[in-house]
């Protein structure tokens, strides 16, 4: 009876009469209320799975008293209280009562299953420590607590009486040591205890421990040495233990699987000692941070597989390895902060997927190679060197002022950045230069000449064709653009306009020909004060250094007195309001929008990709950046329905420009704005989740942010359809309900509920809501549900084709991080 499209109703109470049912299964059967307490005198029952629900309330007591039963699950819904601490049901072997809001502390009773092989209490708010006795179990193979408020040490003797083959309790606030005997039994495949206390050194059973694939134990303050065996177990594939103070120096064989090695902030020392072919499956190698010595290792360079090398902040010296032109997958290199010198080699300028690089402050002279301007980097920083000549002209605009600070010996073509004009001619001799000066001085006064004419002229016509127009239009380009500010002017007409809103209109204009370029024009007929202007550009150039997949591009802006254009980057197939509403509301649309409906597995994807921008501007940007108006029109999405953020920080500069303060000042659209921001104009990044809250529930249910009457909106209609006990599947779009898909639509539509919670503490950040949406609809990690753990990061988004692909018993050891 799982997985089915049930009306919302409660646990059948004649259930409870089957006294020899021995399995039950009624996952994502849309139960809501509270599991029964007469549960308990289901006698023969020995399978019992109710995840994947809306249940509420306590677990009942009685299930624990249950002598035949042998698997629980009740992961994945909205239990409370604590767990029963009274356990006689010592037939079990597996428990998973993961991702609920369970409290209290773990039961002491649970150390006398002996039968027990799996336990996942992951995501509650599970607090005290875990009873020594679990420790002892003898058939434990899968242990995860992960993100709970579990304290105190671990027990020192799990491990030691059973074949661990899974340990996992990252995320909570343990201290002490890694149980001596984690790997005792030979079968450990991953140990992740990252963002805890943990303390001392590794435990020794690590040395030996050959069936280890996962070590992600950052953030934690272990120290000492790295067991030398554990560099070369020969599974292992991922090595995460950065943000630690461990010593020592590398060792010059590595596990020839290994792909991922991360040891940034430690205390490691010597040299890279890159030898042989064990190093070579490696893709990421972050070792900044550390006391390295020595020069870069000419052996790096023979590396097929890397795409990512971070050597900042050690004391590396001397020069570039030769060579570097092989590094064809890289795609992210930062050696700044180093004694490195010599010149940069122009082979970097060749490498096919490089797109940030890091250089700066270190000791590299000479020029840079103008082969450095065929790259197509988002990030690029040569600052604090001793470099010298003229900078590649592609780098000559706003996106790159930063890149060659503190560079005395540089200068530009022209006076567009912090750099000194380079000389356009050096001189050989006193004869040679009066003749240079005076040919010079005859050609500027006959351009002068001209150039007064010709200004005459073209102001003449200038006043006739557009009066409007109060100055010259200037042009500052984030990227090398192969237009210029006539050929966008000349495609602002109302044949190009494709949008219109509060912010203003938007146009599609053919830049030279060829290149389409979206253009938006705003504040028309808006004089500026000077010190607004000031400000306007300056928001125009935080936004122009973003640089994200999931975020629209802006190429560059054109401004005058009275008048700003911004130009971005066009995309295909327009905004997500387009194809979710525009074809319902008119049947002038396009072919296109009319005839085609986004499916499930598509808008699925769209909500990861903005949910990643989002996460972007939010966590990885100093200080975070608050949208302020996210919607579905300001989704847009490429040729593939990729979806890309477009008008980050444009609400903000539309209100400064305003100079308002009051609710008329609010950024966003009736159905978005979160109650806080309508009321104190106040913003945060839980500001910017119930918009995106909002646009969740528009891409499952299909129906309008604004649906309702005139007091109410579609995140109020949410929650009244789930607390009236309505069906969550009538909720969602028949235009593309299908069986295969209830189970992620109702998951998502949920999650959009939450995010559109009243109380912004009650809301998700994105981090948070990007994992729901990447994360696989069962949490759990035993083979015997075929279910992933927190290190094994298969999304949702692959879950939602039509033919799926089964899991292996080892998926464990698939799709890692």
């Amino acid at each position: 009876m799982a997985t089915n499209g049930f009306s919302p109703s409660k646990f059948p109470s004649n259930f409870t009469q089957l006294k020899k049912l021995k399995k039950l299964w009624l996952s994502a059967s849309n139960l809501i209320g509270e599991v029964p307490e007469k549960i308990g005198e289901m006698v023969a029952l020995e399978h019992l799975d109710l995840s994947m629900n809306n249940l509420t309330g306590h677990i009942p007591s009685g299930l624990f008293i249950l002598k035949n039963l042998k698997v629980l699950y009740l992961y994945k819904n909205m239990l409370s209280g604590e767990i029963p601490q009274v356990v006689e049901a010592l037939s079990l072997t597996v428990i998973d009562l993961s991702w609920n809001n369970l409290t209290g502390t773990i039961p002491v009773d649970f150390g006398k299953l002996g039968k027990l092989s799996g336990l996942s209490l992951s995501f509650n708010q599970l607090s005290g420590g875990i009873p020594e006795s679990i420790g002892r179990l003898p058939a434990l193979k899968d242990f995860a607590l992960f993100s709970n408020n579990l304290s105190g040490a671990l027990p020192p003797d799990l491990g030691r009486y059973s074949a661990l083959e899974s340990f996992q309790v990252s995320s909570n606030k343990f201290v002490g040591n890694l149980p001596e005997y984690i790997c005792h039994g030979g079968t450990l495949i991953g140990v992740i205890a990252f963002d805890n206390k943990f303390s001392g050194e590794l435990p020794k059973s690590l040395e030996n421990c050959s069936s280890l694939i996962i070590v992600r134990i950052s953030n934690n303050a272990f120290f000492g040495n790295i067991p030398v065996g554990l560099w070369t177990s020969f599974n292992l594939q991922q090595l995460l233990i950065s943000d630690n103070s461990f010593t020592g120096e590398l060792p010059n064989e590595v596990s020839y699987n290994l792909s991922r090695l991360e040891i940034s902030n430690n205390r490691l020392s010597g040299t890279i000692p890159i030898q042989g072919n064990s190093w070579r499956n490696l893709v990421v190698f972050n070792a900044s941070h550390n006391l390295f010595t020595g020069t870069i290792p000419q052996e790096l360079t023979a590396l097929p597989s890397l795409t990512t090398l971070l050597l900042d902040k050690n004391q590396l010296t001397g020069a570039l390895p030769s060579n570097i032109i092989s590094w064809k997958s890289l795609t992210t290199l930062n050696l700044s902060q180093n004694h490195l010198s010599g010149q940069i080699s122009e082979e970097i300028g060749f490498l096919p997927r490089l797109l940030e690089l890091d250089l700066s402050d270190n000791q590299f002279s000479g020029r840079i190679p103008p082969q450095l301007g065929l790259l197509r980097v988002t990030f690029l920083n040569l600052s604090s060197n001793h470099l010298m000549g003229q900078i590649p002209i592609e780098y000559e605009n706003a996106a790159y002022s930063s890149s060659f600070l503190n560079n005395p010996g540089l200068c530009a073509s022209r006076s567009s950045l912090y750099l000194k004009v380079c000389n356009s001619r050096p001189q050989k001799s006193s004869k040679t230069s009066t003749q240079f000066l005076a040919l010079m001085l005859s050609t500027l006064i006959a351009a002068f000449l001209f150039a007064m004419l010709f200004a005459y002229v073209l102001i003449r016509v200038h006043r006739k064709r557009n009066h409007r127009l109060h100055s010259e239009w200037k042009l500052i380009n984030f990227h090398r653009l192969d237009f210029t500010e006539s050929n966008i002017l000349s495609g602002l007409t109302e044949s190009n306009l494709i949008g219109s809103g509060g912010s203003g209109k938007v146009y599609r204009v053919a830049a030279n020909g060829s290149s389409v370029v979206a253009v938006k024009r705003i504040w028309n007929n808006k004089n500026l004060d000077r010190k607004l202007e000031k400000s306007f550009l300056a928001e125009v150039e935080i936004l122009s250094t973003i640089r994200h997949l999931n975020i629209v591009k802006l190429l560059g802006c054109i401004f005058n007195d009275n008048s700003k254009l911004l130009v971005y980057e066009y995309l295909e197939n327009h905004s997500l309001d387009r194809w979710l509403h525009t074809a319902k509301q008119s049947k002038s649309a396009s072919a296109l929008v009319n005839h085609v409906v986004l499916d499930w597995p598509k808008r699925l994807q769209i909500a990861v990709g903005a949910a990643q921008g989002l996460c972007y501007m939010h966590h990885d940007c100093s200080p975070p950046i608050v949208h302020r108006d996210v919607k579905s029109s300001n989704i847009l999405l490429d040729s593939e329905f990729n979806a890309k953020i477009a008008d980050f920080g444009l609400a903000k500069m539309l209100i400064k420009q305003e100079e308002l303060a009051t609710v008329s000042a609010v950024a966003g659209s009736f159905g978005y704005i979160a109650p806080e921001y309508a009321q104190t104009v106040r913003v945060n990044e839980k500001t910017d989740v119930y918009s995106f809250g909002a646009v969740l529930l528009e891409l499952t249910t299909g129906k309008a942010a604004n649906y309702g009457d005139e007091h109410t909106c579609l995140a109020t209609w949410a929650l009244r359809h789930l607390q009236e006990g309505k069906p969550i599947v009538n909720a969602l779009d028949e235009e593309i309900k299908e069986p295969c898909y209830l189970v992620e639509m109702s998951t998502v539509f949920k999650l959009g509920v939450v995010c559109t919670s009243i109380l912004p503490s009650s809301r998700p950040n994105m981090k948070e809501v990007l994992q729901v949406l990447l994360g696989s609809s069962h949490p759990s990690v035993y083979r015997t549900k075929n279910i992933r753990s927190e290190y094994d990061c298969t999304p949702l988004l692959k879950s939602s084709k039509h033919e799926r692909s089964s899991e292996s018993n080892s998926s464990l050891a698939s799709d890692l991080c």
